[in-house]
């Protein structure tokens, strides 16, 4: 039984109780993923499963044997910085920073959700595709929290990101 961190494999824990976010944190050492609320309220701790966002607080690691999870570690690097994560220092999109890795996770897999073509409750048309407005950014992106406010910020850089004018 294995985990697939950002390419690298790691053996599940023997306590079937760990959660995936301390799985990451304590036996992978990856400590970009953030314990913000252990509630599944504030997003703090959000990675990608098989291209899901998820809260990594909410599930255990041993519900993943196999699976393929991303982090904000295996986004980009300091000298290679994924767009979001170039996006994200461009336009501010961070104050204090605790958020940030989620929200960078969370803004990578809603990217890839809308090129799929998926609506959300904010998408006029369900039958179109959807259209990257600011509350369609603001909708999916509403289980990331950031105590700072730096919502305009976070928007600005995901809209360049995909493409939209900022």
């Amino acid at each position: 039984m294995a985990l697939n961190i950002n390419g690298n494999s790691f053996d599940l824990p023997n306590d079937p109780r760990t959660s995936l976010l301390d799985f990451i944190r304590r036996e992978a050492g990856l400590t970009g993923s953030k314990k913000g609320c252990d509630h599944g309220q504030c997003g703090a701790c959000t990675v990608i499963v098989n291209g899901e966002r998820i809260n990594s607080c909410l599930t255990l690691a041993v519900m993943h044997d196999g699976c393929s999870v991303t982090t904000i570690e295996g986004l980009g690097t300091l000298a290679e910085p994924s767009a979001l994560q170039k996006a994200f220092v461009d336009h501010d999109g961070y104050q204090c920073g605790y958020c940030t890795p989620g929200q960078i996770c969370s803004a990578t897999a809603m990217l890839d959700e809308i090129k799929a073509g998926m609506p959300s409750d904010a998408t006029d048309d369900i039958t179109a595709a959807p259209t990257l407005t600011d509350e369609e950014i603001r909708e999916r992106m509403s289980g990331n929290l950031c105590r700072c406010g730096a919502y305009p910020n976070i928007v600005a850089a995901i809209r360049e990101v995909a493409g939209e004018a900022t």
